[in-house]
């Protein structure tokens, strides 16, 4: 949960904008575009999966 407090004498922009990094480090923006949509377990783990190997492969390029 995010919260968040004025400053005395902040402006409202300036709160908005410290909002949004808030809610975009508390990964809250990542979970909705998530569950926006029904993902199949089966589309969810071909995902992680590629994601995996991705990773793998960077990995082993740098290791190089």
């Amino acid at each position: 949960m995010v919260k968040l407090r004025l400053r005395d004498g902040e402006k409202i922009q300036d709160a908005v904008k410290r909002f949004r990094k808030l809610v975009e480090h508390a990964g809250i923006k990542k979970e909705m575009r998530r569950r926006e949509y029904y993902e199949k377990p089966s589309d969810t783990d071909r995902r992680n999966r590629r994601r995996a190997e991705r990773r793998a492969r960077l990995a082993r390029l740098i290791a190089r």
